[in-house]
C-alpha cells in the first residue's frame, strides 16, 4: 500500500485519521494550532486543565456530526505575541501515565456510553505531552452526555473551536438522520382545525406539483389524504389533527393570524446601505401573510421586480434579453433557507431587507450545522417536513446543496459570493447577496491606492470583501473562495503583517478589518481623554446648533440624567461610535460604555447599528427613538 501525504516544508499537515488509521503527531498538531487563528478539530489543554473541560471536549468531538472527531494536545500553555497571534508551546504534563489513565476512566464511567479515545505520550524539547483522538460516535449512540448532569445539559456540541452546551434542538440534530421527519415541525397544534387550511393554498400544491411531476402518485389522493401524507395531518386519539407544519404551508391567513401572528415575512426597501430611519421618509415594508405554498413566490416576485436588469444574448437567439442582476434561483433558495431553518417556536418574522448594495434574508434560529460546515452535501432542517414540500415544489434545491447553488450561479453571475451568518448566542441566522460585481474598475483603483505591491488572487478577493462588508475572518475567506482554514489564516496574516488588515479579537472571535488610514479619535487614556482638538472641531462642526450649544455647556460634573439624555440626543441626530461619544461628552470611554452605554442598550433606549455582530469594526449606537420603538 502506498502511503500519500501532502507534504509542506514549513508544515506537516494531514487527517492522519485518513491515511490507514495512523494517529497524527504531537509535533504536527502544534505546527497546525499555530499557523491558524482557530482549529475546530484540535484542542490544546494545560496540565491544570486535566478536569471537565477535556471531558466536555471529548463529549463535543463524539457527537458533532460530519467532523470525524478531533483531537485533544494536553500539556500545552498559549500566550499571545505584539502581533495578537496565540504562540502555543508545549509545558508538559507533570503526571503523564496518571492523566492518560484518569481520562480513560472517566471515558469509560461518567458517561452514557462508553468511549475508547486513542492516547499516546510523545515528548517536544523534553517535555511529555498527551495526544488524544477522539472518533466520532455511531449515530445509535448519540448523544454521547455526563449521566450526572444528563440532558441536554451533559451534552456538547463542537462549534468552531469552542465546545457548546446542548439545548433542545441540538439533541434533534444529533438524532436527525435517524428521525428524519419528527423535527418541531410535525408538532400538533391544539387550536387548528380541520377547517383551517386554504383550498387554494392546496389547489396550488397540486398544480405546481403536476408541473414538477405530473405522474406524482399524491395528486391523486384526496384533500384529507394529501395532507396526511404530506405530516400537515398527524392521528392524536385516533382522530386528525393538523400540525404547525400543515398551517405553515396551507393555513388561512386568519388562521396564521389567530395560533402564528409572526409567522409572516416582511420584506423591507431601506434607503441607502444602512438601517437608519428618517421619521420624515420612513422605509417602505410589505407584509406577506399567507400559507407557505403562495407566499414565497410572493415574495421572491417581489425582490425580483426591484433588481436592477442586465442584458446578454441567448447563443441561440438574435434578440437580447433582460434578465436580473442577481439570478433568479439565488433569492428563491435564500427565502426557502429562511423558510425552512427558522425557529417558530419564537415570535418573529422572517426579514427581507433590500439596501441599496445588498440584500439580507433574516430568520429567527441559528444554523443546527455548523457555520464551517455550511455548503457542504447534506442537510440539517429544523423543519424536514416543510422542506420535503418545499423540495417538491422546486422551491428549494435538492437536501444540502441549496447554499452551495447559491455560491455557485453567484459566481457565474460575476457576483460577490453570499455571505451566511449564523449567530448561536443571539439565534439567529441572516444571507447577505451583494448586488455589485466582485471586482469592478473602482475596485481595481481602489487597490492601486493602497499598496504598489502585487497582490496574488486571493489577497485581492480578501480586501475587496473587507472593503464591501467592514470585516473579514476565516470562515468568510472559505467562503468566497473555497480556500480552507489553513490557507484562509495565511493570507489574513499575510495582509496583516504587510499593514493592510488589522486583526481583532482571538481564537474563534477573530477578525480582520482594513487598517485605518487616520483615526478619528486617538487612545483614551485612564481617566482622561487625549483628543485631537482639530477633529474634536470638525465633529462640533457638523452637530445641529442646538446639540453644539448644549455640550458647549456640559462640565466635567453632570448627573447621569443629563448624560444619557445628550447621548439619546446625539444618537438620534445619527448612529454614533463609542469614540465619537466620548470625544463630544469629555468623558472616558470605558466609564461611558459600562456605566451608561451598557445600562441604556438593556433598557431599549439605545440599540447596536449591527446587532449581529457586536464586535464589528464600525460598531455604533442608534436611539431606539429613532426605530419607532
Amino acid at each position: 500500500m502506498i502511503l500519500r501525504i501532502n507534504y509542506s516544508p514549513s508544515l506537516f499537515l494531514f487527517n492522519a485519521r485518513e491515511y490507514g488509521g495512523i494517529m497524527r503527531t504531537a509535533q504536527d498538531l502544534l505546527d497546525e494550532l499555530n499557523a491558524v487563528d482557530e482549529s475546530t478539530r484540535i484542542e490544546a489543554k494545560r496540565a491544570s486543565q486535566l478536569g471537565k473541560s477535556v471531558l466536555e471536549t471529548v463529549i463535543a468531538y463524539a457527537n458533532e456530526p460530519g467532523l470525524d472527531g478531533g483531537y485533544l494536545l494536553l500539556g500545552v500553555d498559549w500566550s499571545v505575541n505584539d502581533k495578537g497571534d496565540t504562540v502555543y508551546t508545549p509545558t508538559g504534563l507533570p503526571e503523564p501515565d496518571k492523566a492518560q489513565m484518569d481520562l480513560a476512566s472517566q471515558c469509560s464511567s461518567m458517561l452514557n456510553v462508553s468511549l475508547r479515545p486513542e492516547m499516546k505520550l510523545e515528548q517536544i524539547d523534553g517535555k511529555t505531552l498527551l495526544v488524544v483522538y477522539v472518533p466520532e460516535a455511531d449515530i445509535s449512540h448519540k448523544p454521547v452526555y455526563k449521566t450526572a448532569t444528563g440532558l441536554p445539559g451533559g451534552a456538547y456540541r463542537r462549534i468552531g473551536s469552542t465546545d457548546q452546551r446542548c439545548v433542545d434542538e441540538d439533541l434533534w440534530a444529533l438524532r436527525s438522520s435517524s428521525q428524519p421527519l419528527h423535527g418541531p415541525d410535525s408538532t400538533i397544534l391544539q387550536d387548528a382545525r380541520m377547517d383551517d387550511f386554504d383550498p387554494q393554498a392546496l389547489a396550488e400544491y397540486r398544480r405546481k406539483r403536476a408541473t414538477v411531476n405530473a405522474q406524482a402518485e399524491e395528486l391523486a389522493y384526496s384533500d384529507t389524504e394529501l395532507l396526511e401524507a404530506l405530516g400537515a395531518l398527524r392521528y392524536e386519539n385516533d382522530q386528525l389533527r393538523p400540525t404547525l407544519a400543515g398551517i405553515l404551508l396551507f393555513g388561512k391567513p386568519m388562521a396564521l393570524r389567530r395560533m402564528l401572528p409572526m409567522a409572516k415575512i416582511d420584506y423591507i426597501r431601506v434607503p441607502g446601505v444602512e438601517w437608519i430611519e428618517d421619521p420624515h421618509d420612513r422605509f417602505q415594508s410589505i407584509e406577506i401573510r399567507k400559507p407557505l405554498v403562495l407566499a414565497l413566490p410572493q415574495a421572491e416576485a417581489s425582490v425580483i421586480d426591484e433588481l436592477p436588469r442586465g442584458f446578454h444574448l441567448p447563443d441561440d437567439s438574435p434578440y437580447s434579453v433582460q434578465e436580473p442582476i442577481v439570478p433568479r434561483k439565488v433569492v428563491r433558495e435564500a427565502i426557502a433557507n429562511a423558510v425552512m431553518h427558522r425557529t417558530y417556536l419564537k415570535h418573529s418574522p422572517i426579514q427581507i431587507i433590500r439596501y441599496s448594495n445588498r440584500i439580507e434574508f433574516r430568520n429567527i434560529g441559528h444554523s443546527i450545522k455548523p457555520e464551517d460546515q455550511l455548503g457542504r452535501p447534506g442537510s440539517w432542517p429544523r423543519n424536514p417536513l416543510l422542506g420535503a414540500v418545499l423540495h417538491d415544489l422546486n422551491l428549494a434545491e435538492a437536501k444540502g446543496s441549496g447554499i452551495r447553488t447559491m455560491r455557485r450561479l453567484s459566481a457565474d453571475a460575476d457576483l460577490s459570493p453570499p455571505e451566511f451568518k449564523s449567530d448561536r448566542q443571539g439565534d439567529s441566522f441572516c444571507v447577505t447577496v451583494f448586488l455589485h460585481n466582485l471586482l469592478s474598475e473602482d475596485d481595481h483603483a481602489w487597490l492601486r491606492t493602497l499598496t504598489s505591491e502585487p497582490l496574488d488572487d486571493e489577497e485581492t478577493k480578501v480586501l475587496i470583501y473587507a472593503r464591501a462588508t467592514g470585516a473579514v475572518d476565516n470562515s468568510a475567506c472559505r467562503d468566497f473562495s473555497g480556500m480552507d482554514t489553513l490557507t484562509a489564516s495565511r493570507v489574513l496574516r499575510r495582509l496583516r503583517d504587510r499593514g493592510l488588515l488589522e486583526k481583532h479579537g482571538a481564537g474563534n472571535r477573530t477578525y480582520y478589518s482594513l487598517r485605518p488610514v487616520m483615526q478619528e479619535v486617538v487612545e483614551a487614556a485612564e481617566g482622561n481623554i487625549h483628543t485631537d482638538s482639530t477633529k474634536v472641531a470638525t465633529l462640533l462642526a457638523t452637530l445641529p446648533p442646538e446639540l453644539a450649544t448644549q455640550l458647549a455647556t456640559f462640565g466635567k460634573r453632570i448627573d447621569s440624567k443629563a448624560l444619557r439624555n445628550a447621548v439619546l440626543q446625539l444618537c438620534e441626530w445619527q448612529p454614533m461610535s463609542i469614540d465619537q461619544l466620548a470625544t463630544l461628552l469629555g468623558r472616558d470611554r470605558n466609564y461611558l460604555r459600562n456605566k451608561h452605554l451598557a445600562v441604556m442598550v438593556k433598557n431599549g433606549d439605545l440599540e447596536f447599528l449591527y446587532p449581529e455582530s457586536i464586535n464589528h469594526p464600525y460598531q455604533a449606537y442608534k436611539s431606539a427613538r429613532s426605530t419607532g420603538k
